[in-house]
């Protein structure tokens, strides 16, 4: 979809181009089955011989280029940033970004546009690629900026096609949406208290700038909506884990493992004695009072290593990070005991090198990788994966 696809139904309307507004419209405008897809882009080939005809589409006037110069310094942050331009038409504006010294990334859906886009930014180092503009073939949070410019009406479902940009920004980025309502016997496009209102989900800020009276931006005096909506959404939320820690407590070459028992998750298996941390509590300290809590071993700061790290995801998609310490139970020293008999039915020492089958499956995978040596790792279930340990499952573990 080219950038301008919107402005030629305005254009229609009133500023010279001849384009008929609702040819334009069936063109721009894409089904949900897609099945307009052909003839949007047939559309957009064939206009664009003619698209830079149109003084804001050009910006051959070196006053009508100078005022879009002013404003895009306006909208983007200080460069160098990373701009991307979706639904890049012939690429003047992204050509005046790259002036600025903006890294540019621009998009169209036709052949033709995207041609002429790389002839005229040719030399400057900006990458122009063939795609859908609601769905851009790029990485998310790696823009500063999404620059669209007269697309966004057009699109079906356009508060999911916001949240798709929004998703493609680095944290602290932007949205700079060129729209408008253009007409006035049938107007075509997007109020602008309609996009601040698809845009409100996105949090953040959104500015309003109108546009209209600013003749120097159309070549030309016009009376219908035109604005730029600046969209800085709310910082998403910074991503949390649980942090647990597990006793990897031997007596030669066994280790004690407890068996869980009404606590609704996991039981009947075998786990090593492990624990949350609390509020404000370092790993060795929440190490220290879970093994006093749950075995009545009272251990020294100077009494644990720690042996492994591992970021494990359940099933259901939750996630933590665990942390394995190691720890010998001393010569002489008294033996474990069950002080939760309401979490645990029973404790026991297990060979390390013969684990048994029934334990839950993260505590194995942290003891099979602290067995080999591995220090590092990921365990990381899919949603159909049990709880417990199987034989004959997929291994998860992915050393780092």
């Amino acid at each position: 979809m080219s950038t301008d696809s919107g402005k030629a139904i305005g254009t229609g309307s009133g500023t010279g181009s001849g384009t008929d507004a609702s040819t334009a419209a069936e063109a721009a405008t894409v089904d949900p089955a897609g099945r307009k897809a052909e003839d949007s882009r047939r559309f957009w080939d064939e206009a664009a011989e003619r698209f830079d005809d149109e003084p804001d589409h050009g910006l051959r006037d070196p006053g009508v280029r100078d005022a879009w110069a002013a404003r895009l310094r306006s909208w983007l942050p200080a460069a160098p940033s990373d701009v991307l331009d979706l639904g890049c038409g012939t690429g003047s504006l992204a050509l005046l970004a790259a002036g600025q010294g903006h890294r540019v990334t621009a998009v169209d859906r036709s052949e033709r546009m995207a041609e002429r886009a790389r002839a005229k930014l040719a030399g400057t180092g900006t990458r122009v690629f063939v795609a859908d503009a609601a769905l851009p073939p790029v990485a998310p949070g790696t823009y500063d900026v999404v620059l669209v410019r007269h697309l966004l009406w057009a699109l079906p479902e356009p508060e999911k096609v916001l949240r798709r940009w929004a998703a493609l920004l680095r944290p602290g980025g932007r949205l700079v949406l060129v729209e408008g309502r253009w007409g006035a016997v049938s107007p075509v496009g997007i109020p602008a208290d309609t996009l601040a209102a698809l845009a409100a989900p996105l949090g953040g800020v959104t500015r309003i700038e109108q546009l209209g009276h600013a003749a120097a931006l159309w070549g030309r005096a016009v009376d219908d909506e035109r604005y730029a909506a600046v969209v800085s959404p709310a910082a998403p939320p910074r991503h949390t884990e649980i942090v647990d820690v597990h006793l990897v407590l031997r007596r030669g070459g066994e280790v004690l493992l407890a068996r869980r028992a009404g606590t609704g998750y996991a039981d009947g298996l075998l786990h090593a004695p492990s624990g949350h941390l609390e509020e404000g509590e370092d790993v060795r300290a929440g190490m220290i009072r879970e093994a006093a809590e749950e075995i009545g071993v009272h251990l020294a700061p100077e009494d644990l290593r720690a042996v492994l790290v591992m970021q494990h995801r359940a099933p259901s998609g939750h996630a933590r990070i665990g942390w394995f310490f190691e720890a010998e139970l001393p010569a002489g020293a008294a033996e474990p005991v069950n002080r939760e008999p309401h979490k645990c039915s029973g404790i026991g020492w297990y060979p390390l090198d013969d684990l048994p089958r029934d334990m839950v499956a993260y505590c194995r995978a942290g003891l099979e990788a602290y067995r080999t040596g591995r220090r590092f790792v990921l365990h990381l279930h899919e949603p159909d994966d049990p709880i417990a340990h199987d034989p004959a499952g997929p291994d998860r573990v992915m050393p780092l």
